[in-house]
C-alpha cells in the first residue's frame, strides 16, 4: 500500500523499576501491542484505530496496570481509567473510576465516537458502554491473586506507619523510583501516525496501588496524561499521576513541539521539568507530525517500542 506519510506506532507498558523477572513479560507485552497495532496501519486503518488495538492487547495482559490485573482500591477492586484522542478532529472519548468494563479503551471510543460528551465515569460510564454493545463483567474477573497479596502487604505497611514515597523524602528521581520498587507497575499507552498523516493518543491505567475508591489520575486526563493534534504532536504519559495533572505535562510536551523543539528534546524537557518542579518520576512517549519520536523518564527501567515501515524496535531499560 502506498502512504502518504510512512505509518508510525511507538508504545509504552510503564515506567517503573522493572525487576529483572518482569522484564521479559513486559518486553512480551509491547511486542504484541505493536503486532496488533501496526497490523492496522499497514491495512491503511487510522491512527485511531491502531492505539486502540494496541491498547486493547496490554489492557488484556496481567503485567500491565491496565485491565486485568490492575492495582486495587483500598476497598480491593480494580477501578480503570482510559482515554482515547483523536489528533485530526481533537475529538476525545474518556472514561474513569469503571468497575465492569474489561477494556475500557473500547469504552472511550464509544465515548468519543457516539457521544456528544466527552468523559463518563462510574455507573454512567458502565450504562453507556452497555447500552452500545459491551458487556458488563463482575469486578472479581479483574482481581488477581498477586494484587491481592501487595494491597494486603501496603496496608500491612500502613498500619505499622511505614509511609509512602513523598517528594520530600527522596533526592534524586532513582531514589524516588526505588521508593516505588518493591508492588510498583504503571499505565500503558500508544500513540501512532497514520498513512494519511493523522496523529492519535491512547492511555489506560487501573491507577495507584491502595488509591481511596473514586481517585482520578492523570491518565484519562485531556493534557495530562494523554493528547494529540495534528498541529503539534501526540504523547501518553506514565508515572506518578498527581505531579502530572499539576503541571498539564501532556500539552506541555505537545506545545513545545509545535514550538519547534524536536519531540526527542521535548521528552527529555518534560520529564526534567516534572522532577525538578515537583519531585514527580515516571515516563514519555511523544510522537510529532512527521514521525519523529521522544521517549524518556526518569526511572530505573520503562518498557517501551516503536514500529515503523523498517521494523519494530522493543525495549526495556
Amino acid at each position: 500500500m502506498t502512504f502518504k506519510i510512512a505509518p508510525v506506532l511507538t508504545v509504552h507498558g510503564g515506567a517503573w523499576d522493572i525487576p529483572d523477572d518482569l522484564v521479559e513479560p513486559h518486553r512480551q507485552g509491547v511486542t504484541n501491542a505493536l503486532a496488533a497495532g501496526y497490523a492496522l496501519l499497514e491495512k491503511g486503518a487510522s491512527a485511531v484505530d491502531a492505539v486502540q488495538a494496541a491498547v486493547a492487547v496490554m489492557e488484556d495482559d496481567e503485567a500491565f496496570d491496565a485491565g486485568r490485573g490492575s492495582f486495587l482500591t483500598s476497598d480491593g477492586r480494580v477501578q480503570l481509567d482510559a482515554l482515547l484522542m483523536d489528533g485530526a478532529t481533537l475529538r476525545a472519548g474518556g472514561v474513569a473510576c469503571v468497575e465492569r468494563l474489561r477494556n475500557p479503551i473500547h469504552a472511550a471510543r464509544l465515548v468519543m465516537d457516539l457521544s456528544p460528551h466527552v468523559y463518563f465515569v462510574g455507573a454512567g460510564a458502565e450504562a453507556f458502554a452497555a447500552e452500545h454493545g459491551m458487556s458488563l463483567i463482575d469486578n472479581s474477573e479483574l482481581v488477581i491473586d498477586r494484587e491481592r497479596r501487595h494491597l494486603a502487604d501496603a496496608q500491612l505497611k500502613q498500619r505499622n506507619g511505614v509511609a509512602g514515597p513523598t517528594p520530600a523524602a527522596a533526592s534524586s528521581p532513582t531514589q524516588l523510583a526505588a521508593m516505588h520498587a518493591a508492588t510498583s507497575h504503571d499505565t500503558v499507552g500508544a500513540v501512532a501516525l497514520d498513512g494519511h498523516g493523522n496523529l492519535a493518543a491512547a492511555t489506560s491505567t487501573g491507577g495507584t496501588l491502595n488509591k481511596s475508591p473514586g481517585r482520578v489520575g492523570d491518565s484519562s486526563l485531556i493534557g495530562c496524561g494523554c493528547y494529540a493534534d495534528n498541529l503539534s504532536a501526540a504523547v501518553s504519559l506514565t508515572g506518578w499521576g498527581e505531579p502530572i495533572m499539576k503541571l498539564v505535562l501532556g500539552k506541555w510536551a505537545v506545545d513545545r513541539v509545535q514550538q519547534g523543539t524536536p519531540p526527542a528534546q521535548a521528552a527529555g524537557e518534560a520529564i526534567a521539568y516534572l522532577f525538578h518542579r515537583l519531585g514527580g518520576h515516571g515516563g514519555i512517549i511523544l510522537l510529532g507530525p512527521m514521525g519523529r519520536i521522544g521517549v524518556a523518564h526518569n526511572t530505573p527501567r520503562m518498557a517501551w517500542g516503536t514500529h515503523t515501515t523498517r521494523g519494530m524496535e522493543v525495549y526495556v531499560r
